[in-house]
């Protein structure tokens, strides 16, 4: 409130020196509700946008912003005082857009917080993840889409910027003129806005215990993490990754980068006759690094709770406040602590290889594997190139392949889910898939893979496949990925990148609307697309300076392309560029 009166303070004075006699009335107008919100509930669309401003404002520098605070349903939030202000005069639709481009400028100039050596590797970019949420369902069930809904998808069209991110909730109430002016947004090619079938995000929250009416209040923050808005606490506890604990599975437990022993002796896979034995040792070896994990994060919940308590952000969750606990020692209603699953599609396609090639086709000894591997596929090549061309794939709708990936989330959830809540905020323990940028720092760190590749390079990113690997089109895709049952998950992050003329003219925007809803229909979680060809990629890596407003959708943001490390641009140039529905 103090803080809210010097700017009214500022912007009276401000006004005294305004020559200009409608901007002197827009500055008094500004100080008028600077003093009324947030000391009093917002009167106005106005007073209600900046009402948020403020809160967000507070929450943000006392987190730091590790809470990645989000303004959650801003269409549903909105509308009442939009509503009202239009019926009565007071605004105009323009008026109401121009506010809220005021409102996504200060999102974009809002500095998030600096980072540095590995935090900046597995994370890079100074978004500070807010996500505005627009479309799913009312509490009563009934379809949330409104006229503010489509303002704000022309307020992201015509604006661009790094931040807010959004979301695109469609149910299947949604109506298909809402989701096609989503994918015109789309279309134009700037990465943004990501679609989540809102569907599958109720069922996740059902399955994890919140109500019907508190269920269809859920939206996503972040990246693809859901949760429900105000009356949960659901926090990410860091990255694991798969493709390097089948690494040291195959090495029995020593990490073949620094020789050290790491993991558990789970035997000598040049012993192992089956499939079945190589992948029960992984599941020893991914069960031991899992707990390792686990305590680690309580410690880290614990010291949070006892010495980073955020007295101000538990105003704004509901119960903290009754209980008179603190959000980050269990004062919210739901309580959910999230494991970052990375790999999906690098360790699927490497169980593949070895399941294929060693114990089916007997193509290849695994002695000989594990010394290709330990070589870089040095001296190697012809193996190497029947891993990447002549082995089956995650991501092209082939069952051989794609159960493995079933069976692998199935196992990851079933053990971090059978571990007991945690100690202090007594949360459930949840997976999700979902890599920021770490696929690259963790590609880094991790040798040769049995698909054929080479050490050092990314791993495949959220649940897409292996870059490059998904040959078969995007249907394909969507059918490789919705044979996981990702209602068991908190989400799971599917990249695309399509040919500019796929979103070409109404036509095709209403087949890729089709096909999204049938991917939504089968249980796909996400989307998101990168429309942008690769020869325009490649151009912009070597004349930086003429591209420099190219924005590309990087995981659960979009960023300039020319601003990225370039181990970053080569992952997302790598990416399959799909030129058919």
């Amino acid at each position: 409130i103090i803080y809210a009166r010097r700017y009214a303070e500022k912007l009276e004075k401000i006004a005294e020196e305004e020559k200009d006699a409608r901007r002197r009335k827009e500055l008094k107008q500004m100080a008028e509700i600077c003093r009324w919100v947030p000391a009093h509930k917002p009167r106005t669309f106005w007073e209600a946008l900046q009402h948020y401003w403020f809160i967000h404002i507070g929450i943000t520098y006392e987190t730091n912003p590790w809470d990645s605070f989000t303004p959650g349903r801003l269409d549903q939030h909105l509308y009442p005082f939009y509503k009202r202000d239009i019926e009565k005069g007071r605004l105009t639709r323009e008026r109401a857009k121009e506010l809220l481009e005021a409102f996504w400028i200060k999102f974009n100039n809002q500095p998030a917080v600096p980072k540095v050596g590995v935090t900046f590797e597995e994370s890079f970019t100074y978004n500070d993840f807010s996500k505005i949420n627009v479309g799913g369902l009312k509490e009563d069930g009934s379809d949330a889409i409104n006229e503010l809904s489509y303002l704000i998808l022309e307020v992201l069209n015509e604006m661009r910027t790094m931040q807010p991110n959004t979301a695109v909730l469609i149910s299947n109430k949604s109506p298909d003129r809402f989701l096609i002016e989503a994918l015109k947004v789309v279309a134009s090619g700037f990465g943004e806005p990501p679609l989540f079938n809102f569907d599958g995000a109720l069922l996740k929250m059902l399955r994890q215990g919140k109500s019907i009416e508190d269920a269809r209040k859920c939206g996503v923050s972040g990246c693809v993490e859901t949760g429900v808005f105000g009356k949960e606490a659901y926090i990410l506890t860091g990255y694991l990754n798969l493709p390097k604990i089948l690494e040291i599975t195959l090495n029995n437990g020593v990490d073949a980068k620094t020789g050290k022993k790491i993991g558990i002796e789970t035997g000598d896979p040049r012993n192992f006759t089956t499939f079945e034995e190589l992948f029960e040792a992984f599941v020893k070896q991914l069960k031991h690094f899992i707990k390792i994990k686990i305590r680690g994060n309580d410690v880290i919940e614990a010291l949070y709770a006892k010495y980073l308590p955020v007295p101000f952000l538990s105003l704004w969750i509901e119960d903290c406040v009754e209980k008179a606990k603190d959000y980050n020692a269990g004062g919210a209603r739901y309580n959910t602590s999230y494991i970052q699953v990375v790999g999906l599609g690098t360790l699927t396609d490497s169980f593949a290889s070895l399941k294929y090639n060693v114990f089916e086709k007997k193509l290849f000894a695994m002695k000989d594997v594990l010394n290709a591997l330990s070589k870089n596929y040095k001296g190697y090549e012809i193996m190497r190139q029947i891993f990447l061309n002549k082995t089956p794939k995650y991501g092209n709708d082939d069952d051989y392949v794609d159960e493995i990936a079933k069976r692998i989330v199935d196992v990851i959830i079933e053990m971090i889910e059978n571990n007991p809540p945690t100690p202090v905020r007594r949360a459930s323990r949840r997976a999700y898939f979902l890599p920021t940028t770490v696929h690259v720092y963790f590609g880094k760190v991790t040798g040769a893979t049995p698909d054929g590749r080479k050490a050092g390079e990314p791993l495949s990113e959220g649940v897409s496949p292996v870059q490059g690997m998904d040959r078969r089109g995007i249907a394909a895709v969507f059918r490789t990925v919705t044979k996981i049952d990702w209602d068991k998950t908190g989400g799971a992050l599917l990249n695309q990148k399509l040919t500019p003329d796929l979103l070409s003219g109404e036509e095709n925007v209403r087949k890729l609307a089709q096909l999204i809803r049938t991917f939504f229909t089968l249980g796909g979680h996400h989307v998101q697309f990168n429309v942008v060809s690769t020869e325009l990629l490649r151009e912009a890596q070597k004349r930086p300076q003429d591209f420099q407003d190219l924005m590309v959708r990087v995981a659960g943001y979009s960023d300039y392309f020319v601003n990225l490390p370039k181990g970053l641009q080569d992952e997302i140039i790598a990416r399959t560029e799909q030129k058919m529905l």
